[in-house]
């Protein structure tokens, strides 16, 4: 059921989305959205030294419309390993390391946190003291000034009891500044590529890109192909549209693509979240032009033509894309 969310709404969550209140949000159809005590990882082999880890329930549920707990991966070079994301919670990460540790006894030399949401980063505090972990700039700030506040945003949506209560605050060693790469050499001639565009889904992504192998983690931005929309809740909507559109016009046709909650994919599994996005732009431009409030665009930009059995639907667009959307559009107008 569609919800109509007022201004004042829109902009209480959007502070707690930054972590410095405890606004009441609208709530997600299910909670927790997805069972951080139930996941079952599994590893997929992408490349020579080269892996995702991802829930075993990817491949039978993505397509279903039934989100999906957080991918991330490893990439093994004559130096070390470079992991990407540290979930959510211990049980969760003790999984991770076992399937590292199937192929490899190398150090892990590197950890990159792809978001400052705590299911790509919470874990950090479990690493090797030498393990150095790298950010976006912005990821390090958020956390250092609102860890807490990140904590019990987590659990209102995955839930309390989920391991989460226990993640202690470890800082990045290593940051990259917004607009920036970085790169990476692991030896054995496994270079790595850390993008910050800027503000993808929110403004503390980091893309993970391997050239040679042509290898790409998402991360949220891209969080699933088909029938997931993006989750555009951190209170932006244009820098987002431009930076997706920037990221997905970079990646060659071949590229292997692990999104942030979705079965890996190719270039054209992700080309929804573009046509999703370059419709609602469009959709709130026109209402917008028409002099339409908020309130009547919800009515009118309903995009049934995306709502293909994705489960948060409703709940991300009626209550989040679109209001994102509207704001933006309507104060560039304004401008």
């Amino acid at each position: 059921m569609k919800k109509n969310i007022t201004t004042t709404i829109v902009i209480c969550f959007l502070i707690s989305l930054h972590f410095r209140g405890t606004a009441q949000i609208p709530l997600p159809p299910q909670v927790p959205i997805w069972d951080g005590n139930k996941v079952e990882l599994k590893l997929h082999k992408i490349a020579t030294d080269v892996y995702a880890i991802q829930p075993a329930s990817v491949e039978s549920e993505t397509t279903k419309g039934i989100p999906q707990a957080t991918s991330g991966g490893f990439i093994v070079g004559d130096k070390g390993v470079m992991l990407i994301e540290c979930f959510l919670n211990k049980r969760l990460f003790d999984q991770e390391i076992k399937l590292i540790r199937s192929v490899t006894d190398k150090p892990i030399l590197y950890a990159v946190n792809t978001s400052d949401h705590g299911d790509h980063c919470f874990t950090n505090y479990l690493l090797p003291p030498n393990t150095l972990i790298i950010q976006n700039e912005y990821a390090k700030e958020n956390l250092s000034s609102n860890f807490e506040g990140i904590k019990q945003f987590m659990i209102m949506l995955f839930g309390k009891g989920r391991g989460i209560e226990e993640a202690k605050y470890r800082p990045a060693d290593l940051t990259i500044a917004r607009n920036n790469r970085f790169k990476v050499d692991l030896g054995g001639g496994k270079i790595v590529e850390l993008i910050n565009t800027g503000t993808a889904q929110s403004p503390a992504d980091l893309f993970v890109w391997m050239p040679a192998e042509k290898v790409f983690w998402a991360g949220n931005p891209f969080i699933a192909e088909s029938p997931t929309i993006p989750w555009l809740f951190d209170g932006y909507f244009l820098e987002p549209a431009a930076n997706l559109k920037k990221i997905y016009d970079m990646l060659p046709d071949d590229a292997i693509i692990v999104p942030g909650h979705g079965k890996i994919t190719n270039k054209a599994g992700i080309k929804y979240t573009i046509d999703y996005v370059q419709s609602l732009r469009q959709q709130v431009q026109d209402a917008v032009q028409k002099g339409l409030t908020l309130e009547q665009t919800q009515q009118t930009v309903t995009m049934k033509e995306y709502d293909k059995g994705y489960l948060l639907f409703n709940w991300l667009h009626f209550n989040f894309n679109l209001p994102n959307a509207y704001k933006d559009i309507s104060h560039t107008r304004e401008k």
